[in-house]
């Protein structure tokens, strides 16, 4: 990874962009610092691979002005920016330079790529989550995907000092059952009521809507509590959901810039 830092030249696109990101495998929040960024920037663009998608290439899931795919093609982290940003426009491609061509090409005036530390040929602005580890190795033996490496410019930005997260529950009933397919579902413990039940999914995982029938039936629940991530997947299941609504407060207004 070392080599391939050094080999690689970053190449100008004459707009701004700014990746955000971490360097773990595994969720640490990228996406709502990504929503709560990009809402500050009017004609805007979000770019990412799209992981755990039924497709491939590149497809504009979403223009200035409304949702053109569905979550399949999409993937669940897209759709929530499609639903977040009404007025951003939403690429994926696992080429991101050829979606930051498109998004130029439609004429955004600046672009933020989902988890694009590593596209060191790429000229950009880079903003990482601080994520600590007690294995501070990289794969195969430890979470670290590559290391923050000497000579490249990045902000590091660390929970609760430079940004917050505010949770909200949206539609809660009395008897919930926990239903979530993202990494490290653990994260949530601090913002969850009383429960029924956990039950945890594999990231991206998607659901079937008997799977989570059965699940109602076996608790006796009231409804589903999932986070935006798994509601996405879910909401055109016809089944009684509830919320867990995350988002970011940026703490420095510099960040925004």
């Amino acid at each position: 990874m070392w080599l391939r830092f050094k080999s690689k030249r970053a190449e100008e696109f004459n707009i701004d962009i700014v990746s955000v990101g971490n360097l773990t495998v595994g969720g640490s929040g990228k996406t709502p610092l990504v929503i709560a960024l990009a809402s500050s920037h009017e004609n805007t663009a979000i770019i990412l691979r799209g992981y755990g998608r039924d497709s491939s290439g590149l497809y504009v899931v979403k223009d200035k002005t409304k949702i053109l795919y569905d979550v399949s093609i999409s993937g669940d982290e897209a759709m929530i920016y499609a639903h977040k940003l009404p007025n951003a426009v939403v690429i994926v491609s696992e080429d991101r330079k050829e979606g930051i061509l498109k998004a130029k090409e439609m004429g955004v005036k600046s672009i933020f790529l989902d988890d694009a530390y590593s596209k060191h040929d790429i000229k950009k602005r880079d903003i990482l989550i601080e994520v600590n580890s007690i294995n501070n190795r990289c794969l195969p033996s430890g979470p670290f995907r590559e290391r923050l490496w000497r000579g490249k410019d990045v902000s590091v930005l660390v929970d609760g000092v430079d940004f917050k997260r505010r949770v909200e529950l949206k539609y809660a009933t009395q008897k919930m059952s926990l239903v979530t397919a993202i990494a490290r579902p653990e994260r949530l413990d601090e913002f969850l009521p009383d429960l029924v039940s956990k039950n945890y999914f594999a990231d991206h995982h998607s659901f079937k809507k008997e799977e989570l029938e059965e699940i109602l039936l076996r608790d006796n629940a009231d409804s589903l509590l999932v986070t935006y991530k798994d509601f996405v997947k879910v909401e055109n299941f016809n089944l009684p959901l509830s919320l867990l609504d995350l988002e970011i407060e940026l703490v420095h207004p510099f960040i925004k810039e």
